[in-house]
């Protein structure tokens, strides 16, 4: 899929690869979109990928003295999920965030990715807009400083530059006054995409409205405002009446089209429908309700951060072996550079336990821990693994002991066709590294990326909860 792989252990020097590569490199931080775009033919210019994910300082979410809250370029989904900053002032980017795919691509996928892809059905493009974030470009050149509103040109097209690296993403925090909120229509509870959605902010003064902003998504080529409706709004309370007629100005502003997803018609309404829930929620203060205390992240005990640089700057191309530990085993690879970390442990490896189910980020069958994090082993590239430690579904269990999670799958029948059994084992171990006594909730989070095709559930939950019990017994 690609034939050089860089990975710098400074800024300085990605922004040096960006300049002398141009259009023909991508800088690599999920890759959750990238490499479904490489593997389908959608990038044919693209012949080198510089990785990103090993830089320190860029996965932080930061408060400045002027009041601005900041998102680094490798700040991931699960870190503004998880962020109690976020939650409280800003909480329309945290609930988008949340809805995001699983754990395993939100412990993968980065916002400021979101926001380059520029699907209008990304979410965390609405919230943010609604916040009035603004993004800073860098190159070897200089910097500049662009509004979100300014950085989509159209469909899937943005005026970022080739040599340009989106180093900052940035908002002012919104004030005590401020309630704001996002609702996602999707075709299902989780791994979906968004057939609409909304985002609504709203500065209180009292009980009136003293400012709004509406932003929808999914519903137009770019992320659009609902101007009407916010000005509608403003000096009102929130009614029944006025949320219904703040409904309608949105559902007629948006401009949706036919897919398989959903026809106009049908998003037009849901504009409506998506834009009172909002109103509501926020008009009886519960825009938080169903929102986990304490999300899960599967990425054990610690937050996910990257701590310290690289002695120095890698590349990998053919030739150039890939270095790494699995399961504990150091291994080296001669082959398999071009290749995901899925292909590269089942092929090259000869680790077949990790499962190919769709190798779209979408079934959960390849979950393996890189570093300590559970993610999906299709949407990594291979030399990521160089210098890396992995954990695959063979290395689970201990000195001829199975892990809690594998005897209680055998206990409790939860073993069906055995083709996801391996991802739902990955999840919950790491999930009771980071839950040791997991409630329902907490274990329907672990495995919203785990698709079971025989569709029994029930054992799995069981086996799970059964699973906590051993964990417990083993601990004491």
């Amino acid at each position: 899929m690609w034939e050089n792989y860089y990975t710098p252990n400074s800024l300085q020097a990605a922004l040096n690869l960006l300049a002398e590569h141009g259009d023909h490199v991508r800088i690599v931080a999920g890759a959750t979109d990238l490499i479904l775009e490489l593997e389908r033919g959608q990038r044919p210019g693209v012949k080198a990928l510089i990785d990103v994910t090993r830089i320190p300082g860029l996965d932080r979410i930061i408060y400045d003295e002027a009041d601005w809250i900041h998102l680094g370029p490798l700040v991931t989904h699960n870190h503004v999920a998880g962020s109690s900053l976020v939650i409280e002032r800003a909480f329309t980017l945290a609930r988008a965030c949340w809805g995001v795919g699983s754990p395993q691509i939100r412990n993968r996928g980065t916002v400021a990715g979101n926001l380059i892809t520029a699907s209008p059905a990304n979410d965390s493009i609405a919230p943010l807009m609604a916040l009035g974030a603004q993004l800073t470009l860098r190159s070897a050149d200089g910097e500049r400083v662009v509004r979100l509103e300014d950085f989509y040109t159209g469909l899937r097209q943005t005026v970022m530059r080739a040599d340009e690296f989106l180093i900052d993403i940035a908002f002012p925090k919104p004030s005590e006054q401020s309630r704001n909120t996002f609702i996602k229509l999707g075709l299902r509870r989780a791994q979906a995409i968004s057939v609409v959605n909304v985002a609504v902010a709203v500065e209180m003064e009292g009980v009136a409205v003293e400012q709004a902003v509406i932003t929808l998504g999914s519903v137009a080529p770019i992320v659009i405002h609902a101007p009407t409706a916010e000005l509608f709004l403003v000096g009102k309370e929130l009614s029944p009446a006025v949320i219904a007629e703040a409904g309608d100005r949105a559902a007629a502003e948006a401009k949706p089209i036919d897919d398989l997803r959903g026809s106009a018609g049908y998003r037009a309404e849901m504009v409506r429908v998506c834009t009172m829930r909002a109103l509501r929620a926020l008009a009886a203060e519960n825009e938080r309700k169903g929102y986990p205390e304490r999300p899960v992240m599967l990425w054990g005990v610690e937050e996910m951060q990257v701590e310290a640089p690289l002695p120095e700057c890698l590349e990998h191309h053919a030739g150039i072996p890939i270095e790494t530990t699995i399961n504990g085993h150091h291994y080296t690879f001669e082959s398999g550079h071009e290749k995901t970390l899925l292909r590269l442990l089942r092929e090259e490896a000869g680790l077949t336990g990790t499962k190919e189910g769709c190798a779209e980020g979408e079934c959960g069958a390849c979950t393996v821990f890189l570093d300590g994090v559970a993610v999906m082993s299709c949407m990594v590239p291979a030399p990521r693994a160089h210098g890396a430690e992995i954990v695959t579904i063979e290395g689970l269990a201990h000195d001829d002991h199975l892990h809690p999670i594998q005897q209680a799958f055998i206990d409790e029948g939860a073993v069906q066709c055995g083709y996801c059994t391996p991802g739902f084992l990955m999840s919950g171990a790491k999930l009771l590294e980071e839950r040791p006594h997991p409630n329902r909730s907490e274990i329907e989070q672990a495995i919203t990326g785990n698709l079971c095709r025989c569709t029994g559930y029930y054992k799995i939950i069981s086996a799970f909860k059964r699973a906590a019990s051993i964990h417990a017994m083993t601990a004491e």
